[in-house]
């Protein structure tokens, strides 16, 4: 057995740097951040790693969080304030339900904050949840980083990582109305004292409907484009072609949606350049979102609308499912058997808010027919037929 398993991680190590790119934005998209990341967290706490958690709680301690403060702070920073006021006009667009909050906290350093709002009048299910999380990678995490990703990490691990993410997933009631994710994140390698070493963001957001309505597809990439423009004309057409491509189910042979932006590794300009366009971006959820709500939220619907609304959700699930498989075999990849089955049965069947966490992504209710296909020239049909073949919205200059 120890042969086979030992074949299994060298397989993995060779699948290159997309591979690690797609694990590392799976958890990221599926909701699983901090659970993923808890997982990388074997070792023991390094001094460096304990002075940084220290160091940063005393800072925040004395004050408002400024631009002269480490990165991961103000990056803590931004991210909460963005899911309260999320939160607060998401709750005020829904008229009846309210987000239920959860703040966990971990012994070796972070915190997060789960909101999730369930059966209100606009929304089935709502949820935004922020990770913060400081933790060490393990030697084997190390060598597929430095391999896969060309990162330069002298040490062979464990190495100290901070990381700050904040994922939202919205399913709404009326299959007039899209559903919409979310997810913007930060990570960082540290030094031996503490201090940033390596850092890169990634994230995205993208709309998947039940019904296509063209100037909702419009209002959301142009909204997105507008903001990925302020920083580099380049930006939004890699992006969506990303999104295009990640969002994809293989088994389907469709996309999950109608796209959006989606990047990782994202460090190829100025730290605080960076920085400011995931603002950006984060602060354009709430435009790129509500008015296409405004719109569809009140809208007729049928009984058989709703019905392939349950289709579509349950295409979803099938998305967000295959993500965790993905990051079952990365866990399986870096580990030995026998740690990979502590992982499973006492990380993943922990009961308690992470898990809850993660499952924040799912729609409370989805639907699977045998070998169903719409109906030739009908409205679901058009929404499949854009699936199959992405469609650029606005013109990719």
């Amino acid at each position: 057995m120890q042969s086979y398993h030992s074949a299994a991680r060298a397989s993995t190590f060779v699948t290159g740097r997309k591979y690690q790119k797609t694990l590392f934005g799976v958890m990221a998209a599926t909701g699983a951040v901090g659970l993923s990341y808890s997982i990388l967290n074997t070792d023991k706490l390094t001094t460096a790693h304990c002075d940084a958690v220290g160091d940063d709680k005393q800072r925040k301690s004395q004050g408002p969080i400024t631009d002269s403060d480490p990165m991961r702070l103000r990056m803590e920073a931004f991210i909460k304030d963005l899911q309260n006021r999320i939160v607060n006009e998401i709750q005020q667009l829904d008229g009846r339900g309210e987000f239920t909050r959860t703040t966990w906290e971990r012994k070796e350093g972070g915190e997060g904050i789960t909101c999730v709002l369930s059966e209100g009048k606009v929304f089935e299910k709502a949820g935004v949840g922020i990770s913060i999380v400081y933790g060490q990678l393990p030697k084997a995490a190390v060598e597929q980083m430095r391999h896969d990703r060309g990162k330069d990490i002298e040490a062979d691990g464990p190495v100290p990582f901070f990381a700050a993410g904040i994922s939202l997933v919205m399913h709404p009631h009326n299959p007039n109305a899209p559903t919409v994710h979310m997810n913007y994140r930060y990570f960082e390698i540290e030094n031996p004292d503490g201090t940033p070493k390596l850092s890169w963001f990634g994230g995205g957001a993208d709309l998947t409907p039940s019904y296509l309505y063209e100037e909702d597809a419009v209002h959301f990439h142009q909204t997105l484009k507008d903001g990925c423009d302020k920083f580099d004309p380049s930006y939004y057409k890699d992006f969506k072609q990303w999104c295009d491509k990640y969002f994809f189910i293989k088994h389907r042979g469709e996309a999950r949606g109608i796209g959006g932006i989606f990047f990782d590794d994202l460090d190829d300009q100025n730290k605080e350049k960076v920085f400011s366009f995931i603002k950006e971006m984060g602060n354009r959820f709430l435009p790129s979102y509500v008015p296409i709500m405004e719109k569809r939220k009140n809208m007729r619907y049928t009984d058989d609308m709703k019905e392939w609304q349950q289709i579509r959700r349950g295409r979803y699930v099938e998305y967000q499912v295959s993500g965790y498989f993905l990051i079952l075999h990365f866990i399986w990849a870096l580990l030995s058997y026998n740690a990979f089955v502590l992982v499973f049965r006492f990380g993943l069947n922990t009961p308690g808010a992470r898990i809850e966490a993660i499952l924040m992504t799912m729609p409370l209710t989805a639907r699977w027919e045998y070998m169903h296909e719409p109906a030739l020239k009908s409205r679901e049909a058009d929404l499949i037929d854009v699936l199959k073949v992405p469609r650029d919205w606005i013109p990719l200059v």
